[in-house]
C-alpha cells in the first residue's frame, strides 16, 4: 500500500497516514508489531510504501519505507479544505462532500496514474 503522512510526532514515533485506497486513515506506532529494525523518520507529506494491518476497527502501518520525502506536503491542508464543506441541515450526508455537479470531490493520489500505467504496460492490471 502507498500513503501520504498527514501528521507525525517524531518525539514518540507516531504518524497518521492517508492511504491510496481512500479508506480510513492508518496509524503508525513505532512499537507496533511489524515495525522492526530501523525506524524511518516520518514527516508530513512523505510518500510511504507499507504493509497495512487491520486490527479491530484500526488500520495500522507496518514496515513503512519512505519512497519520497515531502512528496505532497500540502495534502493535509487540501483535505481539511474539502472537509470544511458542510451539508445543509436535513441534507443526507455523503462519505465525501459533493461538488457543484453532485459528484464526490476526490483528491487525486499523486503519482498513482503513472504507477497504474506502468503496471498496465507490464501486464499486471487490466
Amino acid at each position: 500500500m502507498f500513503g501520504i503522512v498527514l501528521w507525525s510526532a517524531a518525539e514518540n514515533d507516531r504518524a497518521v497516514v492517508w492511504c491510496e485506497d481512500h479508506g480510513d486513515l492508518a496509524f503508525f506506532r513505532a512499537e507496533s508489531v511489524g515495525s522492526k529494525g530501523a525506524r524511518p523518520h516520518l514527516d508530513a507529506g512523505d510518500l510511504l510504501q507499507f504493509e497495512l494491518n487491520e486490527r479491530g476497527d484500526m488500520r495500522l502501518v507496518e514496515n513503512p519505507r519512505v519512497v519520497a520525502e515531502e512528496h505532497y506536503p500540502s495534502l493535509a491542508c487540501k483535505l481539511r479544505e474539502v472537509g470544511d464543506i458542510r451539508p445543509k441541515a436535513g441534507a443526507r450526508s455523503h462519505p465525501t462532500p459533493p461538488s457543484d455537479n453532485g459528484r464526490p470531490i476526490v483528491v487525486p493520489f499523486p503519482g498513482k496514474a503513472q504507477r497504474d500505467a506502468k503496471k498496465r504496460q507490464k501486464g499486471h492490471i487490466a
